[in-house]
């Protein structure tokens, strides 16, 4: 099991403080901090990786020129630990950090075979969002254009019966979402779900998540179509809750990778949080990212919230405060939020608001600065949000905000992250200048996603499901206004 070293290639790097001015002593008296967050100069930083490179790995000549071509010169140690294990035949179970390059220790070893006994369809990967579905198909076209390779992308947010089409045109490898998927299964269970019967490789990206509960029956119907005889392919930067039922869905005695790093979050993460009152707490989130966003010219800021509805206000608000930011949530049309990853990546706008649909997996390069609008309830999803920063040797920085009632939770961070998290100490007196255009705006919002029935069909697709599993009417509405009630309080 090899550990996850990282290297800076140019030492020099500058501190950048979120405030170098205006951060004046808090309400306590005492000096407020800056928090200071290391960037680097050179866009040259690599991950240090090992000795060998990906033929002496067992990837063929053509598979190694295509990654030559993408600068990929050698393995991680993710990628160098499973790619000859899946060569072998072998189930793989893979735990590795945020950015250690995951998807390739997949993908190579699947077109290594595939090319050398090419049908369709050969690979089934499952995924628990919709662009991390994009991503990997991405990544696997660049990857296989040698030999023509044909990759389906089967989520939520397209047209079911053009996808069914896809699927029977038999391509090689299908990344899909199993709720989608699961669909199509059970609309056809005589003709979609004979065409997955014949895979060779089925891989859970982001297992931990799609083994958690939320995604059991989507999963019972896709694994008892699947066949018993392949490789199962499991790969996560938390494995948890998915070695406790790895049983379930792994026919042989896996290989087990895990990188041995004791600290979930890198060295190179300025971690602090933000105290503050519940009832001011965007007045706060605004002073913070418009001090950061000035001081740092091409800076990006990912700020993460609880809930949708939230996401949305968050994102009117600071547009209504003049801010260029984008949005990505499950409750927007597939080409908004592909049209909001696409501009934030490319640096058109530089802070994207967003759900946790947007901390696992997805490759958004250059995160200077990962902002929790709210405490995670679960450590590992503060894990997977703040690891959007300081990704392969870069230096980054996540802020967090608390209020009162968060800190049980985050002690509970503290101690599965094994520091203890900083306080930035805000100006009190600064702040209060923004409190009430801040909660102007924020109403304003609140009001135009009420006009507009904001998650109107989330809720029908809920009162169904509902209705499926047996609740009777009076049982479906309690359910649905208590988690309104719910919704609110997060306000």
């Amino acid at each position: 099991m090899g550990h996850l070293v990282l290297r800076m290639t140019d030492s020099s790097s500058e501190k950048v403080s979120i405030d170098d001015n205006e951060v004046e002593s808090d309400s306590d008296g005492n000096e407020g901090d800056e928090i200071e967050i290391l960037i680097e100069n050179s866009s040259s930083t690599e991950l240090v990786s090992t000795d060998k490179t990906f033929n002496e790995l067992g990837i063929g000549k053509w598979l190694s020129q295509q990654l030559n071509e993408l600068n990929l010169k050698r393995p991680t140690p993710v990628q160098a630990n499973c790619i000859p294990k899946i060569l072998a035949e072998s189930d793989v179970l893979g735990c590795s950090k945020t950015g250690t390059g995951k998807t390739l220790a997949f993908a190579l070893p699947i077109l290594q075979k595939l090319a050398v006994d090419p049908y369709g369809i050969y690979a089934l990967i499952l995924t628990p969002t919709r662009e991390l579905a994009f991503q990997i198909a991405e990544q696997f076209t660049a990857l296989g254009k040698p030999i023509g390779l044909q990759v389906a992308i089967i989520v939520g947010g397209r047209h079911q019966m053009a996808q069914a089409l896809d699927l029977t045109k038999r391509p090689h490898i299908v990344v899909a979402t199993p709720g989608r998927l699961a669909d199509h299964i059970e609309s056809d269970p005589d003709g979609i779900a004979k065409l997955i019967r014949k895979i060779k490789f089925l891989v859970l990206d982001e297992a931990d998540r799609l083994l958690d509960g939320q995604y059991a029956l989507q999963l019972k119907t896709i694994f008892q179509a699947v066949p018993k005889q392949r490789q199962t392919l499991l790969f996560s930067a938390t494995l948890t809750s998915a070695l406790s039922q790895l049983h379930q869905v792994s026919i042989h005695k896996p290989y087990f990778f895990e990188d041995l790093s004791e600290v979930k979050t890198v060295d190179r993460l300025e971690q602090r949080y933000v105290l503050c009152p519940v009832s001011v707490k965007d007045a706060y989130l605004v002073y913070v990212v418009k001090n950061f966003y000035a001081r740092r010219e091409n800076s990006s800021i990912l700020i993460f919230t609880h809930t949708c509805h939230e996401c949305q206000a968050l994102a009117l608000m600071f547009r209504g405060l003049s801010f260029e930011v984008g949005s990505l949530h499950s409750q927007i049309s597939q080409r908004e939020r592909m049209a909001s990853l696409s501009k934030f990546r490319s640096g058109k706008i530089r802070v994207l608001i967003c759900t946790d649909v947007a901390s696992r997996g997805l490759d958004i390069p250059h995160v200077d600065l990962v902002v929790n609008h709210n405490v995670p309830r679960e450590p590992k999803t503060y894990v997977h949000r703040v690891g959007r920063s300081a990704r392969a040797g870069r230096f980054g920085g996540a802020v967090t905000f608390v209020s009162q009632y968060d800190l049980a939770l985050l002690n509970e961070i503290e101690k599965v992250v094994g520091k203890k998290l900083e306080k930035l100490s805000v100006s009190h007196k600064k702040v209060t200048q923004y409190v009430t255009q801040v909660l102007v705006m924020k109403r304003e919002a609140e009001i135009k996603l009420e006009r507009q029935n904001f998650g109107e069909k989330k809720e029908i697709y809920k009162r169904k499901e509902m209705a499926l599993a047996g609740l009777d009417p009076e049982e479906i509405d309690t359910a649905i206004e208590q988690q309104r009630q719910s919704v609110k309080s997060d306000f």
